[in-house]
């Protein structure tokens, strides 16, 4: 992780030397967010590489490629130090809870994966479950990569309460009403004072109702992806159709999940002042100071 670490610092500081302050912030935070994405980016990479070579005939495939390649891609980051343990240990959580929600709603009929596959369980094709990993190895490695803390943070039992609420409504709502505003309402009663604090080459914050809107809206245009190279289809739609955006509120309900899943594991973050940053780009300033010095 150290050795990640100088070469993350070490690219923030050929940016910046290169770069107006303003555009350096902005390259900076746009990396190092893609750098928080990189499972789920590679994931996405797959699936429409997939899509576009692979062949009815070849010996194995198209689900099960993305399965092992998943597999291994997971083991890598691992292995190369890019996720810590305790991130792997909230992967490993998500995974869980999101391969048991693809059971249901794919037996449900909300959504079906139209090929076959040998890695396939209830008509599940197991690498969906990385789907959902993917999003929590975003949450987990944005918080380290950033540097982020949230503050004031509401009571935990509370942050947990919700969590669960959304989780269940995904499932209950096929049977009793839909509570879906209610729970949009109580993420903004519950969490609308906290803010994200993160570190680029400064410290910035941000509401967190705010910051998962906009994920939201990237994993709609992620999901859009999916079901436009036919990876998944929903009910009532066709081949290649987009995703209703009513998708991206399913998604900035599932965050909270996702963040509070991340939350069980690592609390450091919570309600805790900013620490020294440690991660791509973030010098000190008296090393910022150098930069300047450098430019005159």
């Amino acid at each position: 992780m150290n050795s990640t670490r100088s070469l993350e610092r070490g690219f923030g500081t050929w940016v910046r030397r290169r770069l107006p302050h303003g555009v350096a912030e902005f390259v900076m935070f746009v990396l190092k967010q893609g750098w928080a994405c990189l499972f789920g980016g590679l994931l996405l990479v797959a699936v429409i590489c997939t899509k576009a070579i692979w062949g009815d005939d070849w010996l194995i495939t198209r689900y099960d490629a993305l399965f092992v390649f998943a597999v291994l891609t997971q083991a890598a980051m691992l292995l190369f130090r890019l996720e810590t343990l305790k991130e792997a240990k909230v992967i490993l959580l998500f995974h869980l809870t999101g391969t048991a929600m693809e059971f249901f709603k794919v037996s449900a009929g909300s959504w079906a994966y139209p090929e076959e596959a040998v890695f396939m369980v209830m008509g599940v094709p197991l690498f969906s479950g990385f789907m959902y990993a993917s999003v929590g190895s975003y949450i987990a490695r944005v918080i380290r990569i950033f540097d982020m803390r949230f503050a004031p943070y509401p009571p935990f039992w509370m942050t947990v309460v919700l969590a669960v609420a959304i989780y269940v409504n995904f499932f209950a709502h096929h049977f009793v009403w839909d509570i879906r505003w209610g729970l949009f309402a109580a993420t903004v009663l519950l969490y609308g004072r906290t803010r994200i604090t993160f570190t680029v080459g400064q410290t910035y914050w941000m509401p967190l109702p705010v910051a998962a809107f906009l994920a939201s809206f990237f994993l709609w245009v992620a999901e859009n992806i999916g079901t436009l190279t036919g990876t998944w289809v929903y009910a009532g739609s066709a081949n290649f159709d987009w995703a209703s955006i009513s998708k991206m509120g399913s998604w900035y309900l599932l965050l909270y999940v996702s963040f509070v899943t991340v939350t069980l594991v690592i609390r450091a973050p919570l309600g805790s002042n900013k620490s020294a940053p440690d991660q791509i780009g973030d010098e000190s300033c008296n090393h910022d100071n150098q930069i300047k010095a450098d430019r005159a």
